[in-house]
């Protein structure tokens, strides 16, 4: 049987607010919640920052007692558990709604129906599924986190209308408008940590930071500054790297040994971590992205070179790329997009699934999924 169109109005509206969360609830999942009585809205909101009050919680506290016999709409399955906050599944009991309406149940599979479960209990009328999809794309790091021990892994590029990234003398300033790069900042800021390599921080000693403020992103307080994370085997990040200097925290992943390089990192600010190497000696991939998934890093951005960006491509652990082109040409001696020495053959093909096509200022922006993804 079809649910009543408002179902999917309110659910559309507790979207939209949990979306505003998108810049400041890491690690958290962004939630919103609607409450409706008689058809009226008599509270909202969203959940903001870690340790805060959920949303929930937030929008009982707005509705007050017109909570009674109402209807509260939520994005993801209310919490049952204690963690940093009381479950919010005993705060809708306590506020006597009558049913509720949930986009998706909890990823995480060790709690995941117990939320509901305690509703029905209570005897409240609980439905879920409403608007699934846009919840789950919503929270798609969250999601892989608490069911793989992954994060999202998305690359960011920028490239010529021929496919080229920079220059054969490695000159790459700008190859995208002003427009690109603010969009870029908005992809930064919604992560929790952006990733690079080596390569990249000898050539180009970046800051990897956001640089909107609050105004810019539309939220209150001060702006959150993902981890910045270094694949460095054989830590060639200079104590005085630009940002090891920028607020926020630096986190360097190499190999063993190197002790008085490791120390001098560390007085600089830098945590300096230990993962292991793959058969040809760099910093295996998946350890990496699992030891931050266990540092609750929902989603990664990664800008960096040709050489790991090809390597993430080639073992399956990329789940979107977000390509900016530019109309420009940059001729066949300019360096490539990817390092795919492993494609051989028209066999070997890594076949891309295209999300969206916009411009961006006078540049594209493409969005596309690897259909090899181990999403």
């Amino acid at each position: 049987m079809p649910l009543p169109p408002q179902y999917y109005h309110y659910m559309a509206r507790a979207l939209r607010l949990a979306n505003q969360g998108r810049y400041t609830t890491q690690p958290n999942p962004r939630v919103g919640c609607v409450i409706v009585n008689t058809e009226q809205i008599v509270g909202e909101a969203y959940h903001q920052r870690v340790g805060q009050p959920h949303a929930e919680v937030l929008a009982l506290a707005k509705a007050g007692q017109q909570s009674n016999g109402a209807t509260a709409y939520v994005t993801l399955e209310p919490c049952s558990h204690t963690g940093r906050t009381p479950p919010c599944a005993n705060a809708l009991i306590e506020a006597k709604v009558v049913r509720v309406v949930i986009a998706m149940k909890d990823p995480n599979p060790l709690v995941s129906g117990q939320g509901i479960q305690r509703l029905r209990s209570a005897g409240i009328d609980v439905i879920v599924g409403v608007l699934e999809q846009e919840a789950r794309t919503l929270n798609q790091g969250f999601i892989k986190r608490m069911q793989v021990g992954l994060p999202w892994v998305r690359i960011k590029m920028g490239m010529s209308l021929d496919g080229r990234t920079a220059m054969a003398s490695g000159e790459s300033q700008w190859i995208t408008s002003s427009d690109a790069r603010l969009d870029v900042q908005q992809y930064r800021a919604s992560a929790d940590a952006i990733l690079t390599g080596q390569g990249t921080v000898l050539a180009d000693d970046p800051s990897l930071n956001v640089r909107l403020t609050a105004n810019a992103l539309g939220i209150e307080g001060e702006v959150r500054q993902p981890v910045r994370v270094v694949l460095d085997e054989t830590l060639s990040l200079s104590p005085h790297a630009k940002m090891l200097s920028l607020v926020g925290k630096t986190w360097v992943y190499t190999a063993k040994g190197q002790a008085e390089k490791q120390h001098l990192l560390r007085q600089a600010g830098a945590n300096v971590m230990i993962s292991p190497c793959d058969d040809h000696q760099f910093l295996a991939l998946k350890p990496v992205l699992q030891d931050l998934a266990q540092r609750e890093i929902n989603e990664v951005h990664v800008e960096a070179g040709k050489t790991l960006t090809g390597a993430l491509l080639e073992v399956g652990l990329v789940d979107e790329l977000i390509i900016y082109m530019a109309p420009t040409l940059m001729g066949s001696a300019a360096r490539g997009l990817f390092d795919l020495p492993a494609l051989k053959t028209m066999q070997d093909r890594i076949h891309l699934e295209i999300k969206d096509i916009r411009a961006i200022g006078q540049d594209w922006r493409i969005i596309a999924t690897p259909s090899r993804s181990t999403s």
